[in-house]
């Protein structure tokens, strides 16, 4: 083993490339202009007809050209959500400056989060089935229904055969799947690990989420993606796909790469309720933050920052900022943005998040929070314009419908800490 790559529960991990293909950009240079910029990608759905719907805002990824970024050979076999995949996969390596080769390429992973997969495909397969039977369905579909096909489909692309494995949690399968690529790493598993979550945007996916009373405007009044605002009235449907590429501080110093930032530890927690209802209080959250701090052994009191949930729902929302003024009232607010109020709501949304706040905690200044005019609490709320901040340790949260929590602690990778 490398003199200078160290495994274990004590290994130190950190983010040495991001791959962003967002509704806000596609690579790292535009996507963190607009974030920072407090640009928003939300506008009227183009890809499929919202007529019959009460919604029809949201956000999708304008200009992506699977050919810039996926051999011609196997773009055909891609369904499109593979094709986000295998692209941001890409952008996060090149960024990392990690080149695959024989003397790598099985110790190269990935975990990727979805939370709904290739709807699209699967309804196409569905609707053929039951309406002109098996023998019309096209062979080629079939393995693009399945979860796990985006993360296949990009290490067949890129040629890493290292651990692959896909994660469904609900809104939070990009936080979960990024925690459990932190603990590949520390167990020894894999070298470097891509990561992150991918969902997109399909007419199916819309109507289940109008079904669900999940989607703006729930008053009737003005459609919009409010998070934390007084007049929030439900979320905006996106999608979009985040992967970043991790590794140890060992490796990475050994590679001569300068780490975003690194992932100092994770929590993840739950309360009873149902499947797709939230819980009366805000204890399950509380206690996720603490597993999180307690795992990554930092204090409430040195949290500068959050990368919020909050998507416009009411109660998330409420939800979220209740948590966070009884983990952190004593001690003042953290700064809190979130990003969903520029790129909507996918669910598996926290990748691009990951990659947002990467940027953060190297540019030492936060994205603003699109959409929120007037705070429903009283909390630190970064908005109108980025806000410059020193910031050492920043959460990246994750809650979801169903009471499912899952907490990230990020920390700043300085030239004393962490860096080259």
């Amino acid at each position: 083993m490398d003199k200078h790559r160290r495994t274990g529960h004590d290994a130190r991990i950190v983010i040495t490339g991001i791959g962003p293909v967002t509704p806000l950009g596609i690579g790292k240079e535009e996507f963190g202009r607009r974030v920072f910029a407090g640009e928003s990608a939300i506008g009227e759905i183009n890809s499929f007809d919202t007529s019959a719907f009460r919604s029809h805002l949201g956000a999708e990824i304008a200009g992506f050209q699977p050919r810039d970024y996926i051999s011609v050979k196997n773009i055909r076999r891609m369904d499109r959500i593979s094709q986000l995949t295998a692209a941001a996969s890409r952008l996060a390596l090149e960024d990392a400056g990690l080149e695959i080769d024989s003397n790598n390429r099985d110790r190269v992973g990935i975990l990727l989060g979805t939370s709904f997969g290739a709807t699209d495909v699967t309804v196409q397969f569905a609707e053929t089935l039951l309406r002109d039977g098996p023998a019309f369905v096209n062979p080629i579909l079939v393995p693009n229904t399945v979860m796990n096909a985006p993360a296949g489909h990009a290490s067949i692309e890129l040629g890493f055969r290292g651990v692959n494995t896909t994660v469904t949690h609900f809104a939070v399968s990009a936080e979960t799947a990024i925690a459990y690529a932190v603990s590949e790493i520390r167990r020894g598993a894999a070298d470097f690990m891509l990561t992150g979550g991918v969902d997109i945007l399909s007419k199916f996916y819309y109507e289940a989420l109008t079904r669900l009373s999940a989607l703006s405007p729930l008053d009737g009044k003005s459609e919009s993606c409010r998070p934390f605002d007084q007049n929030r009235n439900g979320t905006v449907a996106g999608e979009g796909c985040g992967m970043i590429c991790i590794e140890s501080w060992e490796s990475a110093r050994a590679r001569g790469r300068k780490p975003y930032c690194e992932i100092k530890g994770s929590g993840q927690g739950s309360s009873p309720c149902p499947p797709i209802g939230w819980p009366d209080n805000a204890a399950g959250v509380q206690r996720t933050i603490g597993r999180a701090l307690n795992n990554a052994a930092v204090a409430a009191q040195d949290i500068q920052a959050i990368s919020a949930a909050a998507n416009g729902g009411v109660i998330l929302d409420r939800i979220e900022a209740r948590a966070y003024a009884g983990v952190f009232g004593g001690n003042g607010s953290p700064l809190i943005t979130s990003l969903k109020g520029a790129i909507g709501e996918s669910f598996s949304g926290g990748g691009m998040r990951a990659c947002a706040l990467a940027l953060a905690l190297e540019k030492g200044a936060l994205p603003p929070t699109v959409g929120l005019v007037q705070p429903a609490e009283p909390l630190a709320f970064v908005r109108l314009r980025q806000e410059q901040a020193s910031i050492s340790n920043a959460l990246l949260a994750g809650i979801s419908a169903g009471g499912t929590y899952a907490y990230l602690v990020f920390g700043s990778c300085n030239k004393e800490d962490c860096g080259n």
